[in-house]
């Protein structure tokens, strides 16, 4: 039986952690950064985990992680 293989994508996107969650960059920090609050833009900087409805999904995207 081959491989299975690793969706690039999300192995660009999510990260697992130690404790075997998976964490998540924020969205909206790529452009139109101007009329966004510092406090808004810093907030964003922070890593997120991913929901527990889209766990399943992560791990099937990520086999070897």
């Amino acid at each position: 039986m081959p491989k299975m293989k690793t969706n690039r994508g999300a192995a660009k996107r999510f990260r697992r952690t130690a404790s075997g969650e998976f964490k998540r960059s924020q969205s909206f920090r790529r452009h139109i950064l101007t009329k966004k609050s510092t406090k808004r833009k810093r907030h964003l900087r922070s890593p997120e985990m991913v929901a527990a409805v889209d766990v399943r999904m992560v791990k099937r995207m990520l086999p070897y992680s």
